[in-house]
């Protein structure tokens, strides 16, 4: 088994398959990205409603986010050959009060200020655009160019250009720990005792980043959320755009096989204590997720929940993730704490990492993600 390599990549997630690829892609193909378990993409990258939005984000994500949507997601699924199955309807995010209204105008006009297409539309005008929403829905923020996709595709197509383009996938790699040698990052020791050795060191691995960050003494102040997400059984065409609401009890959309997939919450996910590796979902959360899903879209009421999943997500403290070099541990680059919005920006953020690899500028300032912007407020 191969050992070393220019880039070592830890975390076998869409954003580590998307880097993978966008540095094959420029030339450096000598890569090696290790999986902790045995099949990739199997934290995030495959537990999520397949999201690709702007609106609803903090303003220091969008820069890449739109970019992301602008540049790399129209042609992503020719790019890769295989079908992301990549819809650019709109996302309706839905208030029933005026409360939700406040909230969605405000996030709305934070997007307006750096250029984003999103404006407040009222009741009519949501059920204009979808007649199969509740006429208590009162308004809503609309981005006509957000939209969705499958995210196991997604994954696995960027998995699969890597492979063909010369990348080395190790899966069942538990990472244990980062060391450096002359104060550089250098070698990743994985839990068997393999020794992994590269020029540059990514660490894109979810929440587990966090732990492994920890032994260059780096520590990044992120939690672990447990998500969860239901599928129907096939239903008859009815709507293509995303939806969300203000209050953030259910987000989805109809796929391309028509069935509709939403995650869902049931307000005690920061409560819940489990094992990382405990992926059962809670019958607490489904029920919640329905009642929510029916409360907005009635035309549901009596369709089949087919199956239900959960994953863990890596919430940073202020709503953002972290990307960018480590000063203080030359060679390493971290890329986490998504916060569960990593993956509709994944193109953007895979191909800033392939920049950063390089020492290039970014597509876009993402200086405001940099690791060190946490101060102590005391």
């Amino acid at each position: 088994m191969k050992t070393t390599a220019e880039v070592i990549i830890i975390g076998g997630g869409v954003n580590g398959c998307a880097a993978a690829y966008y540095l094959a892609k420029r030339g450096i193909k000598d890569v090696i990205v290790l999986e902790a378990s045995d099949s990739i993409g199997h934290g995030g990258s495959s537990r999520n409603g397949g999201g690709v939005r702007q609106s609803g984000r903090d303003i220091r994500e969008l820069p890449y986010a739109m970019y992301a949507i602008q540049h790399q997601w129209p042609t992503l699924s020719e790019e890769l050959g295989v079908d992301v199955e990549y819809c650019q309807k709109g996302n309706l995010r839905l208030g029933k009060t005026e409360e939700h209204l406040k909230k969605l105008n405000k996030l709305a006009t934070n997007a307006q200020s750096v250029g984003l297409d999103v404006r407040m539309i009222d009741g009519k005008e949501v059920k204009e655009i979808n007649p199969y929403l509740s006429d208590e829905i009162i308004g809503a923020s609309w981005c006509p160019t957000d939209g969705h996709a499958n995210p196991l595709m997604t994954t696995l197509a960027y998995y699969k250009r890597a492979v063909e383009l010369g990348v080395s996938f190790v899966k069942g790699a538990p990472v244990k720990e980062i060391k450096k040698i002359k104060g550089k990052a250098r070698q990743v020791v994985v839990e068997d005792g393999t020794v992994f050795e590269g020029e540059t060191i990514i660490l894109v691995a979810g929440y587990e980043s966090r732990e492994i960050a920890r032994t260059v003494g780096i520590d990044i102040p992120m939690t672990k959320y447990f998500e969860e997400a239901l599928v129907t059984e096939m239903q008859p065409h009815m709507f293509d755009q995303m939806l969300g609401t203000a209050d953030a009890d259910f987000y989805g959309h109809q796929s391309t096989h028509g069935s509709f997939v939403f995650g869902s919450e049931c307000g005690l996910e920061e409560a819940i204590d489990k094992p990382i590796e405990d992926l059962s979902t809670s019958s607490l959360t489904m029920s919640a997720g329905c009642r929510a899903i029916m409360g907005y879209i009635p035309a549901l009421k009596d369709a089949k929940v087919v199956r239900s999943w959960g994953g863990w997500l890596d919430l940073c403290i202020d709503g953002v993730p972290v990307i960018s070099p480590v000063d203080e541990v030359p060679g390493l680059i971290l890329a986490c704490g998504f916060t569960g919005h990593g993956f509709g920006t994944a193109p953007a953020v895979g191909l800033m990492l392939s920049q950063m690899v390089e020492g290039e500028d970014t597509v876009v300032d993402i200086s405001a993600l940099r690791y060190d912007r946490f101060k102590s407020d005391r």
